[in-house]
């Protein structure tokens, strides 16, 4: 079976050891989830399979024939359309398509014989073996799923956000569908319904992928197995990652059993040690002293940070209708973001907002908190409530202060409780210490959200929260949350979160905001309900005739005589090549038809189905046509 083997890994960048002994395989097939905290080495680790980075011990085979597919986080593209970017990954296909063209031409021109029929035979195979014929619906199909419209697709690759730059470099790994996929945080900057798609791709993909993802809902929709990076090395897991987490809870419990269990054998044996060892049993003492010695020691891994909402000042009290809005509307120039918008949230809600990207969300929440005045409508707060906002740029940070400094001067606590309150939001030790303006992103978000529960806000509005968080980190705030007895609205994509967190879901979606009482998975299985409730039977109509597609052009020209009295022998073996060859390329545009006609963009698009479906009846009807042709040059003039 063809597979990645990984053996004996190890990396260090000068005396800090990120991983050693790391060994795993991933077969063509599989989908592993390579998880753990930033600064694990999961990128690095990545970076040496691909061989971009030297590791200083241990194996990566592959063999040189599979292809491999990297979605690098700061891709350089070119300069052109977006279509052509997603070209230039065919660029190999194109080439050989281009060779085909020009031998249909001069095979119909009359320059046919054996040696150039069979080297066309050869080409056809290898560019059906590369899907050439496929490559306009592929383009398509990956280009729509994560989010571009055809205008996107004629539109040049330098009007892109950074955003979409990351989804171009995603898609260009995703278009040629390689033997392996490495991918590096594939869900940033897609909204829900993009990440859903790209669910659906991989698990349905021939090949091998190794992903790394903080997205945890993702990594159990995808993921066949879990590489956990931890503690400097890496264990498998043969499931997803909710199994991930059950076994290694499992296996932490086990092992603090067992820890337990040596420590008080370790506490008898040295009691006993100290009684004897002077006496008439002394001898045995220094026996139970040379165990003592020869005991191979349990050494837990540092425990996970347990968070405690108790230290924290509780918020105070306010009205039952926290906030309301009515008839809100966002208009900017010609367009209307959303409209008619109405919501109520009710205290001790804790609602997430969900939708696509650039239908609005954290529009609406800058009118809740009073940053944007709506276009229409209005927002009211209930009584006592207090806000605290979370915004994706983190303002309210001191970046020329450390840590420890920010929580100290901004909120007056003494060195143990700034410490306490750190410690619960993973800044451990001399991670206090650091500056601010040198934290990672996700670390200044940790630290926001520290400061945004220390203000004693009882209304919490929440943008992103979650983004650039590591694993570890979204534990800290999703126990933050759920123990905050206040209420608070959150944007979020990360789906695993909202389960977690959310008692109302709020999706925005066309322009309108529709609620559902219920988390995550009641939303999507209540919409579901929805809308198969309000499914109507197809109208069966009559279709209008369209006009004739270009490729029934060549069939036009195509049928003459099927009989070929009184040509020479010659003659007829050049015209018995020749339709041999158009007989080829019509049974070939035949299987690109019928891959049209798979092709889930196509079918969702009624007008073009019924186009593809007419054209492969005419093929077909082509085909047997050629058929009679070439059975009549099969037979020699009488």
């Amino acid at each position: 079976m063809r597979e990645l083997l990984v053996s004996g890994l190890s990396k260090s960048f000068g005396t800090t050891e990120l991983f050693h002994d790391v060994s795993f395989r991933v077969a063509r097939g599989e989908r592993a989830g390579l998880v753990g905290a930033n600064g694990a080495g999961k990128t690095t680790l990545m970076r040496c399979l691909l061989g971009e980075e030297e590791p200083d011990g241990g194996t990566v085979r592959l063999e040189a024939s599979e292809t491999i597919g990297y979605v690098e986080q700061q891709a350089s593209l070119g300069t052109g359309t977006l279509h052509e970017e997603f070209l230039g990954a065919f660029s190999d296909v194109l080439r050989l398509g281009e060779k085909k063209q020009a031998m249909e031409k001069a095979i119909g021109h009359g320059g046919a014989d054996e040696e150039r029929l069979a080297e066309y035979g050869r080409i056809v195979e290898r560019f059906e073996q590369m899907e050439g014929y496929d490559v306009e619906s592929r383009i398509r199909r990956v280009a729509f799923g994560l989010g571009f419209s055809d205008a996107d697709l004629a539109g040049g690759i330098a009007h892109l956000s950074g955003g979409q730059k990351t989804r171009v470099c995603l898609a260009k790994a995703l278009l040629r569908e390689p033997d392996f996929l490495f991918l590096d945080e594939p869900t940033n900057h897609l909204d829900i319904r993009m990440i859903e798609w790209l669910e659906e791709f991989l698990r349905g993909y021939r090949g091998g992928v190794l992903l790394i993802s903080h997205d945890r809902f993702f990594l159990d929709r995808v993921a066949t197995k879990i590489i956990g990076l931890e503690h400097r090395t890496a264990t498998v897991y043969a499931g997803n990652y909710s199994y991930y987490q059950k076994v290694r809870d499992e296996r932490r419990a086990a092992l603090e059993s067992a820890y337990e269990k040596q420590q008080e054998k370790i506490r008898e044996t040295e009691e006993y040690i100290r009684r004897y060892r002077a006496g008439i049993k002394a001898k045995q003492a220094r026996g139970r002293q040379s165990q003592l010695d020869r005991m191979e020691r349990i050494v837990l891994p540092p425990e996970k940070a347990r968070f405690n909402y108790f230290a924290f000042h509780p918020p105070g009290e306010c009205a039952e209708r926290v906030v309301e809005a009515e008839d809100l509307a966002a208009v900017f120039g010609e367009h209307t973001v959303f409209s008619h918008v109405s919501l109520l949230v009710r205290r001790g809600d804790g609602a997430a907002i969900v939708g696509a990207n650039g239908e609005g969300k954290t529009t609406l929440l800058r009118m809740i908190v009073g940053e944007l005045t709506p276009s229409a409508g209005g927002v009211k707060l209930g009584s006592r409530v207090k806000i605290g906002y979370f915004s994706q740029q983190h303002e309210g940070l001191h970046k020329e202060r450390t840590v420890l400094e920010e929580i100290l001067y901004e909120f007056g606590t003494d060195e143990e409780t700034a410490r306490g309150y750190l410690g619960a939001f993973l800044f451990r030790g001399d991670e206090v210490e650091r500056v601010i303006g040198d934290l990672s992103g996700g670390e200044q978000s940790r630290l926001a959200f520290l400061k945004l529960m220390l203000t004693g806000a009882n209304f919490l509005v929440l943008d992103e929260p979650t983004n650039h968080l590591d694993i570890p980190a979204k534990e800290a705030v999703e126990e933050a949350l759920m123990a905050f007895p206040g209420t608070f609205v959150v944007v979020s994509h990360d789906r695993y979160f909202l389960n977690r967190v959310a008692n109302v879901t709020l999706e925005l979606a066309q322009g309108r905001l529709t609620r559902y009482d219920g988390g995550y998975d009641y939303y999507k299985e209540k919409k579901a309900e929805r809308e198969a409730a309000k499914v109507p039977e197809p109208v069966k109509k009559e279709p209008e005739k369209p006009a004739a597609p270009k490729r029934k052009e060549k069939a036009a020209e195509a049928e003459k005589s099927v009989s070929v009295p009184g040509v020479s022998e010659e003659k007829r073996q050049e015209l018995l090549l020749r339709a041999e060859a158009e007989l080829a390329m019509a049974e070939a545009e035949l299987k690109m038809l019928e891959r049209e006609m798979n092709d889930s963009a196509i079918q969702a698009d009624p007008e073009e189905s019924r186009r593809i479906a007419e054209e492969y009846a005419a093929k077909q009807a082509e085909i047997e046509r050629r058929y009679e042709k070439w059975g009549a040059l099969m037979e020699p003039s009488p």
